[in-house]
C-alpha cells in the first residue's frame, strides 16, 4: 500500500490510501487494532448513492479490504435517532427501516452506512470488542445520537465508556456549513447552557447567517457520555472543502453521490 501521489487528504489521524484505482481513507487510531477490526471511509469515484451501480461498488472496496459482501448491513438511513443491534438478520430485514445507527459485537458483520457532508461516528471498545457506525447530521447532532449510542452501547454490550474509542470521519465543518436563523436558533436553544457555545455558533461576516460546530457539539456529548478526550479522534477533513475527493450535498446538492463508512469486526 503506497500514498496518493497529488491531493492528499493524509493528516495525524487519518492516512490517504489507495489500492490499483480505488482511493480511501483510514484512521490510525483504529489502525492500531488492524488484527481486531477493519475500516474505512471511501472517497471518490467510489459512490454509494442506492443505484444499479451499487453492488459493484461494494465488490470494489470489499476486495480491497478482503471483506465480503454478503456480510454488508446498510440500514435505511432518515435522519432519525434509532441505533439498532446487528446480530443475524440480513441486509433487507425491516429491522433495519429507519436506522441511523449499528452497533454489534459480532465478527464478520459489516457495518455500512452512507454520507454526503454528515458525520459518520466509528466506535470501537477494544476491551468489549464491540463496534457501531453512526450517522450524525445536522438533525441527529441536534438531537443527540451520540449520546444515544453510546447509551445502547452500554445496555446491550455492557460497554464502558471510558474505553470507547470515537473516530469522527470527514464531515461538512464549520467552515462550511452556513445557516439561517431558524437552525441557529435551535441550536442555540439547545445548546445555549453548553461552555463553548460561543464556538459551536458564529456570525458569519454579514451577520445575517450563522456557521455551526456539529462536530464540536459530538465532542462536548461524548465527553459528557463519559469518553476521554485522547479517545475522541477528529480526522479534521471538510467534505465540501474536498469535494473533489469527497462526495458533498453542500457543494453538488441532488447530484451529490454518497461516501460510505465500513466497520467490521474480524
Amino acid at each position: 500500500m503506497r500514498y496518493l501521489n497529488g491531493k492528499n487528504l493524509s493528516n495525524e489521524n487519518t492516512l490517504h490510501l489507495y489500492k490499483g484505482d480505488i482511493e480511501y481513507l483510514q484512521f490510525r487510531k483504529l489502525i492500531e487494532y488492524e488484527e481486531k477490526i477493519e475500516q474505512c471511509y471511501t472517497l471518490k469515484p467510489l459512490d454509494f448513492k442506492a443505484g444499479e451501480n451499487l453492488e459493484e461498488e461494494y465488490k470494489e472496496i470489499c476486495k480491497v479490504l478482503k471483506l465480503d459482501t454478503k456480510n454488508i448491513y446498510r440500514p435505511k438511513q432518515t435522519h432519525s435517532t434509532s441505533v439498532k443491534k446487528v446480530e443475524f438478520q440480513g441486509i433487507h430485514d425491516k429491522e433495519f427501516e429507519n436506522v441511523d445507527g449499528l452497533i454489534t459485537d459480532k465478527t464478520d458483520k459489516i457495518l455500512s452506512l452512507t454520507f454526503a457532508d454528515c458525520i459518520c461516528l466509528y466506535f470501537y471498545d477494544p476491551v468489549k470488542n464491540v463496534i457501531g457506525c453512526i450517522h450524525s447530521g445536522w438533525r441527529g447532532t441536534y438531537n443527540k445520537i451520540s449520546k444515544i449510542a453510546v447509551e445502547a452501547l452500554k445496555k446491550e454490550y455492557n460497554v464502558e465508556p471510558k474505553d470507547l474509542i470515537c473516530v469522527i470521519a470527514p464531515s461538512i465543518r464549520s467552515c462550511c456549513f452556513e445557516v439561517d436563523k431558524d437552525v441557529k436558533d435551535m441550536f442555540y436553544e439547545k445548546f445555549k447552557n453548553t461552555e463553548e457555545i460561543n464556538q459551536i455558533i458564529k456570525k458569519s461576516k454579514d451577520n445575517n447567517k450563522y456557521y455551526i460546530d456539529t462536530v464540536l457539539i459530538n465532542k462536548v456529548i461524548l465527553k459528557r457520555e463519559g469518553l476521554r478526550e485522547e479517545n475522541i479522534i477528529d480526522s479534521k477533513i471538510c467534505t465540501k472543502c474536498n469535494s473533489e475527493k469527497l462526495h458533498s450535498y453542500r457543494q453538488y446538492k441532488e447530484k451529490s453521490g454518497r461516501n460510505t463508512g465500513l466497520i467490521a469486526l474480524r
